[in-house]
């Protein structure tokens, strides 16, 4: 409920700053430099209307002006500032001024109702865009084959990922510029990192295959992302760059407890009313003449006989994470997983109106019987894969 109250606190706010927005005069924003929002809301203003007003239609006109005049001269600044990323910036401007022009050309012509004529002077970017273009894939073509050649050499892995984004924005573009994607194959093969999963039974104690086996299986696919593979076994030419060794060091199954015990529950009830009697025996009126009457409460109990049985199972192991580099144990951590058997089972002679509410869930429970222990551990086996994953996803030094 709280979360759905902030929700809905977000978006009144929200639409109470669309509302204001759009409320503020395009002129007013041209006077504080915030052209774009000048342009749209002189847009819908202006869009559909055969009886246009003149203060939208000087507004457009003059908040397109200034905003192509600055747009150019920045981009013309970015241009010649000789640094090659400058012309990722340089792009985005030509695209937006392009964006600009075409939201205002249906509009064409934008003449108010009074006959004054918008005069707009658009400016033909696709040279420019083209130009800045090339120049864009150029800049990021040959940062993404630095960043390769210093993942190769260094076996630094994040210059491999930044390497292949790089050249993912080329495709974006210039879907078979030269050997991009060939390149983007090899940065996404250096950038990867493959781990192996080993399960080990350190445990003082034999444990059923089932169990091993169950926990020496399961999907380590899960664990997988965009950067990381994980393996139960080495695959033909992939090169391990860690190893996760869970190490089972205890194995434990609690003996089967079972307990007896009576016990009795009772409470004070409202059962029916007596009537109120005067100092003469006779039923006392209220002011309306109706006889008056106070609830009668009677004490009831009940005696209940109830069985209750315990049976738990415990798995402790250790998580060490190892660099296949130089073999160094990086990171270990030790954690359980338990799985529980309970079973209450109860009857009650008496007033069954004296129970609790935890006793009534239980009267008609039977005894049952106690699962074997190697289920109790395959119980905890299921609860100790997802602690496994989740500390393996939340390791801080796999790359």
């Amino acid at each position: 409920m709280k979360v759905f109250r902030n929700l809905l606190a977000y978006l009144i706010a929200g639409i109470f700053i669309i509302q204001m927005s759009s409320c503020v005069s395009p002129q007013k924003l041209v006077e504080r430099g915030n052209y774009e929002e000048a342009i749209n809301v002189a847009v819908r203003k202006l869009a559909g209307k055969k009886k246009k007003k003149e203060k939208y239609v000087l507004a457009l006109e003059e908040a397109f002006r200034k905003a192509t005049v600055r747009d150019m001269r920045e981009a013309n600044r970015l241009k010649n500032s000789g640094r090659p990323e400058n012309w990722v910036k340089a792009l985005a401007i030509y695209r937006k001024i392009r964006r600009r022009q075409e939201k205002i050309e249906p509009l064409l012509p934008v003449i108010a109702k009074n006959g004054v004529k918008a005069n707009f002077k658009f400016v033909d970017v696709s040279n420019l865009e083209k130009e800045a273009e090339n120049r864009t894939i150029d800049f990021y073509y040959k940062n993404g084959k630095s960043l390769l050649a210093q993942a190769t050499s260094k076996h630094d892995k994040i210059a491999a990922r930044t390497a292949y984004r790089e050249f993912t924005k080329i495709q974006d573009m210039a879907y078979n510029y030269k050997d991009t994607r060939d390149l983007m194959r090899k940065a996404y093969d250096y950038g990867t990192t493959h781990i192996l999963l080993e399960v080990k039974n350190r445990a003082p104690v034999v444990l059923p295959s089932q169990v091993l086996s169950e926990l020496k299986h399961f999907n380590a696919k899960d664990l997988d992302d965009e950067w990381h593979e994980f393996h139960h076994a080495v695959p033909p030419g992939v090169n391990i760059d860690y190893k996760v060794v869970i190490n089972i060091l205890d194995a434990a199954v609690s003996p089967e407890v079972v307990k007896e015990r009576e016990f009795e529950e009772s409470k004070e009830i409202e059962d029916g009313f007596d009537y109120v009697l005067d100092s003469n025996g006779n039923v006392m009126k209220d002011t309306l003449g109706n006889d008056i009457k106070v609830p009668k409460k009677v004490y009831i109990k009940a005696q209940v006989f109830e069985t209750y049985q315990h049976k738990e199972a415990t798995l402790t192991v250790r998580m060490d994470v190892y660099s296949m580099a130089d073999h160094d144990v990086l990171e270990s951590q030790n954690f359980t997983a338990d799985a529980i058997f309970d079973n209450y089972a109860s009857t009650y002679r008496g007033d069954k109106r004296a129970l609790s509410k935890e006793t009534l869930r239980r009267i008609g429970n039977r005894p049952r019987n106690f699962p074997p222990d190697e289920v109790m551990l395959l119980d905890a086996v299921d609860d100790l894969k997802p602690l496994i994953k989740n500390k393996i996803a939340r390791s801080r030094v796999i790359l």
